[in-house]
């Protein structure tokens, strides 16, 4: 027998690689199974508690608290949108602007009561130098704003309006009108009558007064020519600081930087000096004359003024026949509705919805009237 070459055993080894290869390849233990990943679709256990327990969404980081100083709040505010979001309902923001505590609270309780909570927002300023011995509650709990001290004669109460409805503009996009009161202020119609008022107006409420007596003196009350060139004597304009403001207008006021360091500026002459009675209808006037219904909406009765404040009722006064009475009556339109402002306004009869100025120790009285007078139209 021949012995086998080495090249015969090489020859031999290349015919038989290729069944070698079909063998390893066919074999069912060289079958390769691709993996199935806790992800895949194809994994029941993992469709089944994906059903059963959906993954947690991160929570979001709270919003950056707001700024402190006005400037910069005031700017802030000024930047958010104008209009409010689809398919959500207006909100009527309350402001009160207090240097004591709400007297009338359990009033405005009722007034608040049973209201659906996405119609309205409550917002207080209440100043800081004053011992609240109470704490607020109710609908006023949790509502305050970081305050500063106001007072009469200079333009503290400006910045404390204007505080409140950057808060309020920063604080929710539904609001739509913007209803400055004070701690002296009552409802005189229901909840319900209020809003549908407020919110079928396209425009804004406040009393915009042109050739008032004393016009003149306000004007120069922080010096002969302080007011220039930025506000002249034709444009100022005199009118209740209780007003309501449309989103739009409430953006301007608080953007505002061409004619607020005017009265911003100290009063040399503080008899004539209630800048909050200025400021608002001056810019309103100035900016957008159309904009507004030159009227306000709280009644305030002036026969007995004295030392610059309204008539103060008291508890003898309280009756039926008072609530009734302020109802009928008609705002006064200043002449800026004639004058370029909206002639329609001749021709108008807004309700009253607010009133004041009623002593703390009216509250009882009033209450008494609630359900069957004051809260019911």
């Amino acid at each position: 027998m021949l012995s086998p070459t080495p090249l015969s055993l090489f020859c031999a080894l290349l015919l038989c690689l290729p069944f070698a290869l079909i063998i390893s390849i066919t074999s069912p233990s060289a079958t390769v199974t691709p993996a199935i990943s806790d992800d895949s679709p194809q994994n029941p256990l993992k469709l089944s508690a994906s059903r059963t327990k959906p993954p947690r969404k991160p929570r979001s980081p709270p919003p950056p608290p707001l700024p402190e100083d006005d400037e910069s709040l005031f700017r802030l505010a000024s930047r958010v949108h104008s209009r409010l979001p689809l398919g959500e309902p207006k909100k009527i923001a309350f402001l009160f602007l207090t240097v004591k505590p709400l007297p009338f609270a359990p009033l405005w309780e009722l007034f608040f009561n049973k209201t659906p909570t996405n119609l309205f927002n409550v917002y207080v300023h209440a100043d800081p130098s004053y011992p609240y011995d109470q704490p607020f509650s109710g609908v006023f709990a949790r509502r305050f704003i970081p305050s500063k001290p106001t007072s009469r004669f200079t333009p503290t109460l400006i910045s404390a309006a204007r505080r409140l409805l950057a808060h309020a503009l920063l604080h929710d996009p539904s609001n739509y009108m913007f209803a400055l009161l004070s701690e002296s202020c009552i409802p005189i119609h229901s909840f319900n009558f209020t809003y549908s008022t407020l919110t079928r107006s396209r425009k804004s409420f406040i009393e915009i007064l042109k050739n008032e007596v004393g016009s003149f003196d306000r004007w120069a009350a922080r010096g002969p020519e302080a007011m220039l060139p930025e506000v002249t004597l034709e444009d100022f304009r005199i009118g209740s600081q209780f007003w309501v403001l449309t989103r739009r207008h409430a953006r301007l006021v608080v953007g505002d930087r061409r004619i607020w360091p005017k009265f911003d500026q100290a009063c040399v002459v503080l008899e004539t000096c209630y800048p909050e009675e200025n400021y608002f209808p001056t810019l309103l006037h100035m900016r957008d004359p159309r904009g507004s219904v030159p009227a306000t909406l709280t009644q305030v009765d002036w026969s007995g003024s004295f030392d610059g404040h309204p008539r103060m009722y008291v508890a003898a006064d309280v009756w039926p026949e008072l609530i009734l009475g302020l109802r009928k009556e008609r705002p006064r339109y200043g002449d800026d509705g004639i004058n370029g402002s909206d002639s329609s306004v001749t021709h108008r009869h807004d309700p009253f919805l607010f009133a004041r100025k009623f002593a703390p120790e009216t509250v009882e009285p009033l209450l008494s009237l609630a359900n069957d007078v004051i809260l019911k139209d």
